[in-house]
């Protein structure tokens, strides 16, 4: 490994695209693929793939071309989703698709078609950097569609359920 280098995230505007400032010098990343701990992007309009080394609450290490980078999570990050990224985006709002915040794989589905839920109760649950997530009900309905089977690959976004 050549050096340590320091990036944070300074916002997204879209779905797979990110600025990102690394030693205070700011790039557009444009995700391609996200599988398991491996990344494949496009930054300063070159190809790269990452590995995810470490991944912590206020860190992720990865090695990109031979470098050891430390993206720090930004502590407005949120805030800065959430301006940036539409309610349809965010899981919000009033529509009847229940999507995906992580892309990761769906290690179980917990409720059926023909379920009353609640805002809050978990539809599905994903396992992404070896941690499991559920995907949680955004409003109150009833389960009209389950669109995901168990051991499928979901993206960040994916439609997992659909509410009457």
């Amino acid at each position: 490994m050549k050096e340590l280098r320091n990036a944070e995230v300074v916002r997204t505007t879209g779905r797979s695209t990110l600025t990102i400032r690394i030693d205070g010098r700011p790039h557009e990343i444009l995700l391609l693929k996200i599988i398991g701990n491996e990344i494949e992007f496009i930054m300063d309009k070159k190809y790269h793939r990452a590995k995810i080394v470490r991944s912590e609450t206020h860190e992720t290490r990865l090695l990109i071309d031979d470098h050891l980078i430390v993206i720090n999570r930004y502590p407005h990050i949120q805030e800065i989703l959430k301006e940036t990224l539409s309610a349809q985006e965010r899981g919000e709002g009033g529509d009847k698709n229940i999507m995906s915040q992580i892309p990761g794989r769906v290690v179980n589905i917990v409720t059926q078609v023909g379920t009353q839920v609640k805002k809050g109760d978990p539809i599905v649950v994903l396992e992404s950097m070896k941690m499991q997530v559920a995907v949680k009900a955004h409003k109150n309905g009833n389960i009209k569609q389950i669109k995901v089977n168990q051991g499928a690959t979901v993206a960040r976004y994916d439609v997992v359920a659909v509410l009457e």
